[in-house]
């Protein structure tokens, strides 16, 4: 059996951690700046999402990106419904 790190909920992400996801690069042929929306939104919960866009808005980064389907972030979080309100109002803050 392979070990694996244990799970971990509601700990407290430091900037640096949050503020990383600003750096990853995208895979050829998708928009960096949709990619970077895209993993924040699969790994963080809505406050450190709304951490993140903050500094993402203010570097002057396309919330509007869209994937190589014709995806905006807002799309794509809509095919969450478990987690579609909070981070739709999250966003909203920042269109």
């Amino acid at each position: 059996m392979a070990v694996s790190q244990p799970a971990t909920f509601n700990e407290e992400w430091s900037d640096e951690r949050v503020f990383a996801y600003l750096n990853q690069l995208p895979p050829e042929g998708v928009n960096a700046d949709f990619h970077v929306l895209y993993n924040a939104f699969k790994h963080m919960r809505p406050n450190d999402f709304e951490r993140l866009l903050t500094k993402f808005k203010a570097d002057g980064r396309d919330i509007n990106a869209k994937n190589p389907e014709g995806q905006s972030i807002a799309d794509v979080i809509n095919e969450f419904p478990s987690q579609r309100e909070s981070f739709l109002q999250v966003l909203a803050k920042f269109a």
